[in-house]
């Protein structure tokens, strides 16, 4: 089993969503990164439920930096974080924990772990865990702040409601619009937020969850990052994105809209200007042939519906094998694609700093 992400730079998450606390280590950050607390806070901040549309648990999020760094900065030693679990009701689970959840992942470690698992909550497989994420994120993105790197991640749609999308081909618009996310506690460019809420509370009053779709931008990457073929850029931030939990497609640029366009439509014409290459359009989502091409990364993600919602559904009885019916109690979110905003930026922030070291060495973060 993997619980490890990256190669210059590497991931490794631990815990379990009622265990006392989780974590992660992040091994090969360079030293001399500013490592700024407040940051942490407020990434995980925008992380946290807030509101009757979201769970009632609450988590502070009481975290502990215990190793890889002192006076404020990286030391270039793996940094390990733990995070507290101080609001957890395990109650909730022990009468339906042999009963597979839909859509959850209860039945597949049953199979996996042979019955030993630790059911409360999801265990392992929880969303609690994405808190460390986010935080070792937050240390990579003042490691990629440093050298004019941004990346933000915005609610692009929610049940029928739709924001505008990152500008892909100016910067200047893009640069604003990241600094706008990032200075938010609601993901959106437009002024959709009560639309959104709404749509959340429709779901949530009627027993249900809703999902949508989530937009990701990344600014002022060199081109050439990235590898041909089975490292590609856009592969290796799929395979770190579609390991969270609550995404389910991923698309760059025009993604999935190719199949209705031609090549002389969607084709991104090359001209010279005085920032560098660029292109005219960014179809392609800043990326060709697996390498960045100094255009703006961008893509969106597609986000499931919370699967547990309060309605009777069908399932089987892990201790017997029969069919069953389980209907969940708890606290639950009827959406998490607000919540989910800032894991994606954090684990977009983590592969690119991998990346970076992986085709720059340390050097890369040294500049100015």
């Amino acid at each position: 089993m993997s619980n490890t992400l990256g190669k210059h730079i590497a991931l490794t998450l631990f815990g379990e969503s009622h265990g006392p606390q989780i974590g992660a280590v992040l091994d090969g950050m360079p030293c001399g990164i500013e490592v700024d607390e407040k940051s942490i806070a407020a990434a995980l901040t925008r992380r946290r439920p807030s509101g009757r549309g979201e769970t009632a648990r609450v988590e502070q999020d009481n975290f502990r930096l215990i190793s890889g760094v002192f006076e404020g900065y990286t030391t270039g030693e793996p940094i390990c974080i733990l995070i507290e679990n101080s609001n957890v009701r395990s109650g909730d689970y022990d009468r339906t924990h042999l009963l597979a959840r839909p859509s959850h992942a209860d039945y597949v470690s049953h199979v996996v772990h042979k019955g030993y698992e630790d059911w409360r909550g999801g265990g392992h497989f929880s969303g609690r865990l994405t808190a460390p994420i986010v935080a070792l994120g937050a240390i990579c993105g003042k490691a990629l702040e440093k050298i004019g790197v941004g990346v933000a991640t915005h609610i692009l749609s929610c049940g029928t409601v739709s924001d505008q999308s990152f500008d892909g081909v100016d910067y200047g618009k893009l640069d604003s619009q990241i600094h706008l996310i990032l200075e938010s506690n609601f993901p959106v460019l437009s002024d959709i937020q009560a639309q959104i809420e709404a749509q959340i509370e429709a779901a949530r009053l009627n027993q249900d969850s809703i999902g949508g779709v989530i937009q990701t931008a990344v600014s002022h990457l060199p081109a050439g990052l990235g590898e041909p073929w089975f490292d590609s850029l856009d592969g290796t931030l799929a395979n770190a994105i579609l390991s969270i939990g609550g995404i389910k497609g991923i698309e760059f640029g025009l993604g999935f809209d190719f199949k209705s366009a031609t090549g002389s439509s969607c084709n991104d014409e090359f001209y010279a200007s005085p920032e560098g290459v660029r292109t005219y359009s960014n179809n392609s989502g800043g990326i060709n042939g697996g390498y960045s091409n100094g255009m703006p990364v961008i893509f969106n993600c597609a986000v499931k519906p919370t699967p547990s919602i309060a309605r009777e559904q069908r399932t089987i009885d892990m201790a017997t094998g029969e069919n069953a019916t389980i209907k969940i109690i708890g606290r639950h979110d009827p959406a998490i694609i607000r919540r989910i905003c800032p894991v994606v930026t954090a684990m977009t922030e983590i592969v690119i700093c991998d990346m970076l070291k992986g085709a720059f060495s340390n050097s890369i973060f040294e500049k100015k």
